[in-house]
């Protein structure tokens, strides 16, 4: 059996854990906004305003921080004025990145603000830079957030609206160097720096804004952004442009042009994604060291907006709706990244996963007026407890706990953990898909109370919720011999291709 020891130092402090690292993404795509978080005020499903209310019970259930809206690729062909006003008087367009399909913008502005009001999560809004202007954004910057009167204070009030909402989050474009526009790097960072400009302080809402950033190890495009749009150095006096990059990664268990089923997978295409999900460390070492050398200080933060699983279409769907089914592996690859996250928090300020509701690897899938929890879903609820907690350093020691995967070795056991509120919480990751794994806690600089335990697993990683078996894949307690006591902390035996939270109240040695 594969063993691995992970010692702790309850009594080390590491940089807090931002609950905006469990953000999510909602884009006009597919049945995400239409039929996911929008049904209408006629609609048979009960909904406050035509926002669907099961959806967003769900949500709030994982203290959702953030979301991210109205895309993706569809931001930067989207101009907003055409979603506010009488919805039957909105203009239509078409939705040319995502299916070909009609748009018909009834879910707009306000819809998207009373949705993050209901949900409590802070709204982050993807700018338009591929398609459209300068002056384009900063009215919708002035219509969100300006008090007092102006052009686009008075429009907000022709629309129902008096009091101005706050809009901290605001993304400079999306993909620039593909869907947002295909622009060089140089190109962008001059381009960005305008509209970066003319994205103003409105009052006391101080805009933090994003730059759109990197596809995966693009390093070079981090370096080009930190050294024109960011002015540290200069001998006038600095100012920083943006106040974060983001980056785009994806997991993949093959090339983009055969992705695989997300149900229909052996153990060698398991393995391979697991691989690909721990790269995203790499990745994310990558761009924060190149902003280390601009940014010694760490004050622009690093943004992974856009991350998840990528898998083929599920059969019989349209192929721009990027509808998949989501399973135990999907879990996994979310549970592994989490531990990522934990270890770049004094960089990493956000990260959205892609998305939220029937695109990609989502928490949640409608059908009709029935709503299934995914395995991902269950991976966010069970790490809510490291939403803004201190995290703590853990060294792992697992060189029993490998694999290798073609050309590359996999460590198995992954491992975060963080104190909030006087509460250890310890997440665990067994990626093995055919082997236990014996993993003891070495707690030092402190001692823990009595241990509670959830497992998240099934009898294959193929595993999936549906409708007609909603709870197949469900978190459960993981209790007796799988969790014990030793003089040193806790030993647990994780079975194959299994998630584990650990909660204990914890007081620090004197």
């Amino acid at each position: 059996m594969p063993t691995a020891t992970a010692i702790i130092n309850l009594d080390i402090e590491g940089p807090a854990i931002s609950r905006h690292l469990y953000g999510h993404f909602a884009e006009h795509l597919g049945r995400c906004v239409y039929g996911g978080f929008w049904v209408g005020e006629d609609s048979p499903i009960p909904n406050e305003g035509g926002i669907r209310l099961d959806v967003v019970e769900a949500l709030r259930a994982l203290h959702i921080p953030n979301l991210r809206w109205p895309g993706g690729c569809f931001a930067d062909e989207y101009h907003w004025k055409d979603g506010i006003g009488p919805r039957e008087q909105r203009p239509r367009m078409v939705n040319t990145h995502w299916g070909d399909v009609e748009e018909n913008n009834h879910f707009g502005t306000h819809e998207f603000m009373a949705l993050c009001e209901l949900l409590g999560a802070e709204p982050y809004i993807s700018g338009n830079v591929g398609s459209g202007t300068v002056r384009e954004m900063s009215e919708w910057v002035e219509y969100l957030t300006r008090d007092g009167d102006s052009p686009m204070v008075r429009l907000r009030g022709e629309n129902g609206r008096e009091a101005p909402w706050r809009v901290r989050f605001w993304g400079i474009g999306n993909e620039t160097w593909g869907c947002g526009g295909n622009m060089r790097a140089e190109y962008f960072a001059d381009l960005a720096r305008q509209y970066a400009t003319y994205c103003r302080d409105h009052g006391e809402n101080k805009l933090y804004r994003i730059a759109s950033g990197a596809s995966d190890d693009d390093y070079k495009w981090t370096e080009t952004l930190m050294r024109q749009i960011n002015c540290f150095g200069c001998e006038a006096t600095p100012r920083t442009y943006y106040q974060a990059l983001s980056v785009h990664y994806y997991t993949l268990a093959g090339p983009w042009e055969a992705k695989g089923s997300a149900t229909v997978f052996d153990t060698e295409d398991y393995y391979r994604t697991m691989v690909s999900a721990r790269r995203v460390d790499r990745v994310l070492t990558g761009h924060s060291t190149v902003m280390d050398c601009y940014d010694p200080k760490r004050t622009v933060g690093l943004v992974l907006d856009e991350w998840g699983t990528w898998w083929d279409v599920e059969p019989g769907t349209n192929p721009g709706f990027l509808f998949q089914q989501n399973t135990l592996r999907d879990a996994l690859v979310a549970s592994t990244h989490f531990d990522i996250f934990h270890r770049h928090a004094a960089r990493l300020v956000m990260a959205n996963i892609a998305q939220t509701v029937n695109v990609l690897q989502a928490m949640l899938l409608t059908d009709g007026d029935a709503l299934v929890l995914t395995p991902t879903y269950h991976v966010f609820e069970m790490n809510k407890g490291h939403q803004d907690a201190t995290s703590l350093p853990v060294h792992l020691l697992a060189d029993d706990a490998r694999r290798r995967v073609g050309e590359a070795e996999l460590e198995t056991v992954s491992v975060s953990a963080s104190v909030k509120d006087g509460t250890l919480l310890v997440s665990l990751s067994n990626l093995d898909a055919e082997e236990p794994a014996e993993v003891t806690l070495d707690l030092r600089g402190g001692r823990i109370g009595t241990a509670r335990a959830r497992i998240l697993t099934a009898d294959k990683p193929q595993a999936h919720n549906t409708p007609q078996t909603p709870e197949a894949v469900a978190p459960r307690t993981f209790d007796g011999d799988g969790v014990r006591g030793t003089d040193r902390g806790l030993a647990l035996t994780l079975p194959p291709h299994s998630f584990v939270t650990v909660q204990a109240p914890m007081t620090v040695s004197s």
